[in-house]
């Protein structure tokens, strides 16, 4: 019966291998250009969503938290 138990106990920790080598192939490597927004402060103001390619100009009011344009814009793009 123990070994049952250890049999039926390594599947199960090797399917949850499984998924979770599954899950980590699908992430992006953190990496220089696959950033989602980008922000300049100098010599302009704009923040640009590169998904969207929504901008804006207002960089105080994304500063303060306000990126519900950006959510609406990533909604709508993905319909």
């Amino acid at each position: 019966m123990k070994v049952l138990k250890a049999r039926l106990y390594q599947l199960e920790k090797e399917k949850e291998e499984k998924k979770r080598q599954k899950l980590e192939s699908t992430k992006m490597k953190i990496e220089w250009g696959s950033q989602i927004r980008s922000y300049v402060f100098h010599p302009y103001n704009m923040v640009k969503d590169h998904r969207t390619d929504y901008e804006t100009s207002n960089i105080d009011k994304v500063m303060d938290g306000d990126i519900s344009d950006f959510i609406n814009a990533y909604l709508a793009s993905s319909r």
